[in-house]
C-alpha cells in the first residue's frame, strides 16, 4: 500500500512509501482509507518543527484528520464492512494518569500520551490502515463527501463543552459569540454557535472569497476590522480564539461581557513579544468574574458530539469548508497554502 510518510523533525522529509498492507489484530478494524485532511500540525510536522515516529522507526505515517470505510471487523464489535469511520487520534498514557485513567485523556496529566499521525502512532494517511474498535467512531452514511471534518468538528466540540462547564459556575445565558479566526477550527466553531442559536460573529483578515461566504451562509456576522474595534462593538460573552496571534488574543480579551468566558484554540507561537497592561487585564479579569480557558484535541464523547453536529449541519455548507481535494500522488500541493484555503483534503484512492 501506499502512505504518506516524514521523517521527524527533519524538513523536507516528506515522500510517498510503499508499505506491507497491515494485518489487523483480533481487536482491530481493517479500513480502506478514504480522505485525510491537512492542517497547521501537519504543516509542522513536515517543516522539521514538531512529531515523533513510532519507537524504533525513523518514519512516521502522517494524518490525523481521518475518514476511511470498513473492510473487516471483529465479530460483536459494533462495526461491519462497509461502515464509514474514523480513527480517534490520542491514546492514554501508559501509566496511567487519573485524567486518563477516567477516559479523559484528552486532559492527560503526565504527558505520556500518543497521537496517531502526531506523536508515536502512525497516521491514517495511507490507503489502509487498522484501528483499534473502541477507538473507532461510525458516521452516518450521509457524511461520505464531509466525514474527514469530523476531528476538527471534535475540537470546536470540546471547547464549546468546556465553555458551558465553566459557565454552569454561576447563571449563564450567552447571546453574543466572537470567534477570531475563519479557518476550519473557526468556522466550525460558528456552526456550534448557531446550532445553539447564539448570535455569532466571526473575524478574520481577509476580505472575499469563501470565508466571508461561508460566514454569512450560517446566518453569521462576518468582521475584517481589527479585533480590537470588533470585540468593542459587540461585547461578546463568549471569545472562541482560533488564531493564536498574540494581539488578536488580548484584543478581544479586554473588550468582552461580564462574565464573559474565552476559549483559547489556536496554538500561539513562542518568541514573539507584545506590550500588554497586565495590571488591567487582571483588574478585569477579577472584577469582572471572567475566565480564560485553554482547550485541545478530544475523547471520545467528543467524537459522538462532533458526530451528531455534522449530521444537523447543511453538507452543502459543509462542502464549501473544504476547498481543495488533491490526490494521494499530489501530495505535496496540499501543503502549499493560498489565500482561497478553508481545508485542503487528500484523497487516499490516489486517482
Amino acid at each position: 500500500m501506499l502512505a504518506l510518510t516524514v521523517q521527524p523533525p527533519q524538513a523536507g522529509s516528506l515522500a510517498l512509501a510503499e508499505l506491507p498492507d497491515p494485518e489487523p489484530a483480533q481487536h482491530e478494524l481493517l479500513v480502506e482509507g478514504l480522505a485525510v485532511g491537512v492542517c497547521g500540525t501537519d504543516k509542522e510536522i513536515v517543516r522539521g518543527e514538531f512529531g515523533s515516529p513510532p519507537p524504533g522507526r525513523s518514519r512516521l505515517v502522517l494524518g490525523h484528520e481521518s475518514l476511511g470505510r470498513v473492510r473487516q471487523a471483529p465479530p460483536d464489535s459494533g462495526f461491519v464492512p462497509g461502515d464509514l469511520v474514523v480513527g480517534v487520534v490520542r491514546r492514554p498514557d501508559p501509566v496511567p494518569c487519573g485524567a486518563c485513567g477516567a477516559g479523559e485523556f484528552d486532559m492527560c496529566r503526565n504527558g505520556r500520551y500518543t497521537e496517531r499521525g502526531i506523536k508515536e502512532l502512525d497516521g491514517y494517511a495511507s490507503e489502509l490502515w487498522c484501528v483499534e474498535h473502541d477507538y473507532a467512531v461510525k458516521l452516518d452514511p450521509r457524511l461520505e463527501h464531509v466525514g474527514v471534518l469530523m476531528e476538527p468538528t471534535t475540537v470546536v466540540a470540546k471547547a464549546w463543552e468546556q465553555i458551558h462547564r465553566v459557565g454552569q459556575r454561576a447563571w449563564f445565558e450567552p447571546q453574543r459569540v466572537l470567534v477570531t479566526g475563519a479557518g476550519p477550527i473557526g468556522l466550525l466553531a460558528a456552526m456550534l454557535g448557531t446550532q445553539q442559536g447564539l448570535d455569532v460573529h466571526v473575524l478574520d483578515r481577509v476580505t472575499s472569497g469563501p470565508k466571508p461566504r461561508l460566514t454569512h451562509a450560517l446566518g453569521a456576522t462576518y468582521h475584517h476590522d481589527s479585533a480590537d474595534a470588533v470585540a468593542a462593538r459587540i461585547q461578546p460573552d463568549i471569545v472562541i480564539e482560533a488564531t493564536g496571534a498574540g494581539r488578536v488574543v488580548f484584543d478581544a480579551i479586554a473588550h468582552t461581557a461580564r462574565f464573559a468566558i474565552v476559549c483559547l484554540t489556536g496554538v500561539s507561537p513562542q518568541g514573539r513579544t507584545i506590550p500588554i497592561d497586565a495590571g488591567a487585564l487582571s483588574r478585569q479579569l477579577v472584577l469582572e468574574n471572567d475566565a480564560i480557558i485553554g482547550s485541545v484535541n478530544a475523547n471520545l464523547r467528543h467524537y459522538q458530539l462532533a458526530a451528531d453536529a455534522l449530521v444537523a449541519a447543511d453538507e452543502n455548507w459543509l462542502r464549501g469548508l473544504i476547498t481543495r481535494r488533491l490526490p494521494l500522488h499530489r501530495f505535496a500541493e496540499a501543503f502549499d497554502t493560498t489565500d482561497d484555503d478553508v481545508k485542503v483534503v487528500i484523497t487516499l484512492n490516489n486517482s
